[in-house]
């Protein structure tokens, strides 16, 4: 089977990687990304963005492959926190999160071409953030870890401050590799 992996995302290539597929990869267009749609709850957004990337990709190969394509975004008080724009907006997404419980959401999208339907899921993880001190946001601001991570932080970076609550680790990471694995399984 030929994997087609819709990301530019290195921690999505290092999860499809250490889950043994072979994979190429194939950017989705930036237009594939459009933003949140008024009255879009988190779950959909997700989900539409990862089938927009599927589609996007889709258009662009020849022969026959089946596509993966994901979204992830954090999620807090039905806030969606996706990639920070710059240092304030990643120290404003920190201050929200210190202390608090906030949900994860990955959408993914795995797409057989030609003439296959696209199958999407949303997977769902929670984690908890210590409360971070003045000293802990600075330094953290500092390191530009946050740099390209929704939510501006990222969980595979080992933080003390961060614990999962419930789902898996790789979701948070951004791709739900156990549903992508019962996905491929009924592809083709």
């Amino acid at each position: 089977m030929r994997l087609i992996l819709a990301s530019q995302s290195p921690r999505r290539h290092e999860l499809m990687t250490a889950a043994g597929y072979q994979f190429e990869v194939m950017l989705p267009s930036e237009t594939a990304e459009c933003g949140i749609c008024s009255r879009e709850s988190t779950p959909e957004l997700v989900a539409r963005l990862a089938y927009q990337k599927a589609i996007d990709v889709a258009g662009r190969v020849t022969g026959s492959a089946t596509i993966i394509a994901c979204d992830t975004v954090a999620d807090i008080m039905g806030r969606v926190l996706g990639k920070p724009e710059d240092r304030r907006h990643a120290e404003e997404m920190l201050r929200l999160l210190s202390g608090r419980k906030h949900a994860v959401y990955s959408g993914l999208c795995v797409l057989e071409v030609p003439g296959g339907e696209p199958q999407v899921e949303v997977s769902k993880s929670e984690l908890e953030m210590a409360r971070l001190s003045e000293d802990q946001i600075e330094s953290y601001l500092d390191s530009e870890a946050w740099c390209g991570k929704s939510g501006a932080f990222g969980y595979q970076d080992g933080h003390p401050w961060l614990q999962l609550i419930s789902g898996t680790s790789e979701n948070v990471v951004g791709l739900p590799v156990d549903v992508l694995q019962r996905l491929l399984g009924t592809a083709g």
